[in-house]
């Protein structure tokens, strides 16, 4: 059996040897290695020298320990009757340990790079935009491709699972606006006017958008995540390598369900909200009749079919931000995650641009 690793130390005139022995493996240096450390820190200002001719065998623990050994003493240190294998060992270990890499600083993002970042990002949109108009002109043409099977399981996806979510969020919300719209209210005895407040901002403004939210939160991550690792495994790659057009088959289904299942999330939501709405009002004392009466006088059907639109609207950008942003998946691991918070943040933000878009067009239309 092969001894375990030994040390002994030599010291003549100033110069110290350590005389190493057996074998310097993981095992043998884990006892050596307190023992060796302490002489090597108190052998500075000397010289010292490792003698390894009674070393019988030496792995990268050894080498390890011996640099670690060096680096404690703060100076090289001279090997004396270590043979070839050996010696090469320590080089190579020596040299990985100078040439490692160092993390480079990130460079500062400057306002050009933003500037590049967001004409790139324009360009994509456009260049999105234009190829799902041509691919609905080209439509009557390709109808094969549209698989309604595909369009009926989005729209289940985005409208019909969605729907318990809307529903609370609905009556959450109209519970919310008609406590806090009480409280201003009631200094001036106007309580039973909260209940067109609740109606008006719900059937105009609440309704579309907090349905869209939702639709961006949880169907348009899908859809970027389904697309991006379609995207990543080459399966869209694939696709136009058999002569299908990804943007009939993939894009335009999940765009026609969002648009289908919008008008009917945004319809739900605010017949929660109203919902919510009369609850509190009825725990003020007010009869359900005169809360429906004061709906019925405040809220047109210009309102009602104004909001709706507007969620069509919305949905149909929110699922084509979802579908872009799967489109232009990269490569790695983090590429899907990065897609999907991408369709997520992009569809926020689409649907409150649109929102005050129209705000603008109804005010100046009188609608």
């Amino acid at each position: 059996m092969t001894p375990a690793a030994s040390l002994s130390i030599e010291q003549a005139e100033g110069h110290k040897t350590f005389v190493f022995a057996g074998r310097l493996d993981a095992d043998g240096t884990g006892r050596l290695w307190r023992r060796v450390m302490q002489a090597a820190v108190a052998g500075r200002g000397g010289k010292l020298a490792f003698d390894l001719a009674a070393v019988t065998f030496c792995d990268v623990s050894g080498a390890a320990f011996l640099l670690a050994a060096e680096a404690a003493y703060g100076e090289t240190v001279e090997l004396v009757g270590a043979d070839a294998r050996v010696t090469a060992l320590l080089l190579r270990a020596r040299t990985a340990g100078i040439a490692a890499p160092t993390q480079p600083e990130p460079a500062p993002v400057t306002l050009r790079q933003v500037a590049v970042e967001a004409i790139h990002l324009l360009l994509a949109s456009v260049s999105f935009v234009g190829e799902a108009a041509v691919a609905v002109l080209r439509l009557p043409a390709r109808h094969r491709m549209l698989r309604w099977p595909d369009l009926l399981r989005y729209a289940d996806q985005a409208g019909v699972r969605s729907l318990p979510l809307v529903l609370l969020l609905g009556y959450l919300m109209g519970l919310i606006l008609a406590f806090q719209s009480a409280v201003p209210m009631r200094r001036f005895g106007a309580d039973i006017f909260v209940a067109n407040l609740v109606a008006i901002s719900l059937v105009r403004e609440l309704g579309p958008l907090l349905a869209s939210v939702i639709l961006a939160g949880r169907t348009g991550s899908a859809f970027a995540a389904e697309i991006g690792t379609m995207k990543v495994n080459e399966e869209v790659d694939a696709l136009v390598t058999m002569g299908l057009d990804p943007m009939t088959m993939l894009v335009l289904p999940r765009i026609f369900a969002a648009m289908l299942v919008m008008p009917a999330m945004t319809l739900a939501l605010e017949l929660a909200g109203l919902a919510g709405m009369t609850t509190v009002m009825r725990g003020f004392g007010f009869p359900f009749a005169t809360i429906a009466r004061q709906v019925q006088s405040w809220v047109a059907a210009g309102d009602l079919f104004g909001g709706l639109f507007k969620g069509m609207c919305f949905g149909i950008a929110v699922a084509a931000i979802g579908c872009r942003a799967g489109l232009g998946t990269g490569a790695g691991p983090r590429a899907v995650g990065l897609s999907a918070t991408a369709a997520v943040v992009g569809g926020i933000v689409a649907t409150i641009a649109l929102d005050g878009v129209f705000a603008l067009i109804f005010y100046r239309l009188n609608l």
